[in-house]
């Protein structure tokens, strides 16, 4: 069967908030989700979050990179560490061997929702923004091991090559 195309629900109630990868979450939602993440860092009563990842069918490096960057930003800005809900054993098993139970609480139990959820609407970019935010994410990735690092290094490099080379201004000839 066809994965379910992915979406990202959210909820917040009194700072804590609850974010849910459902589907086949991939780059096309890194926006999405990285804007939220900044609000949601913003917001003066933020107390913590909690990411559930029980419905992800998929989830590619990218997505895998925010949410490193997201625990890695909650424990540099409240010096808190996120849970991670993963009930899916191949999506647990790519956790794992990322780094993830290093820098978030992995719980393989479902968490049950009190709160009502709400779908982020989608924000479309352009190419160099979404094309920045991979970067970043892969980045993040990188820096959480070193099997990271190797995997990918290429993607990093070639992303990096990608870069818009910013133009040249003509120089001014004295007249």
């Amino acid at each position: 069967t066809e994965p379910m195309a992915g979406r990202i629900l959210v909820a917040e109630h009194d700072g804590v908030y609850v974010i849910v990868f459902e589907g086949d979450v991939r780059l096309t939602l890194c926006t999405t989700v990285d804007d939220y993440l900044e609000k949601m860092f913003e917001d003066a009563d933020f107390r913590s979050v909690i990411v559930d990842l029980s419905s992800t069918e998929n989830i590619d490096s990218t997505s895998l990179g925010l949410l490193a960057k997201l625990s890695i930003q909650a424990d540099k800005r409240f010096n808190f560490r996120p849970t991670l809900i993963s009930t899916r054993r191949d999506i647990t098993r790519i956790l794992l061997s990322m780094g993830f139970d290093e820098v978030f609480d992995l719980v393989q139990e479902p968490l049950e929702h009190e709160e009502q959820l709400a779908e982020l609407p989608r924000i479309v970019t352009n190419d160099e923004d979404v094309r920045q935010r991979v970067l970043d994410a892969h980045k993040t990735l990188m820096s959480l091991n070193e099997a990271n690092q190797d995997a990918f290094h290429d993607l990093v490099a070639a992303l990096e090559a990608e870069a818009p080379t910013p133009k040249r201004r003509a120089s001014a000839t004295k007249a």
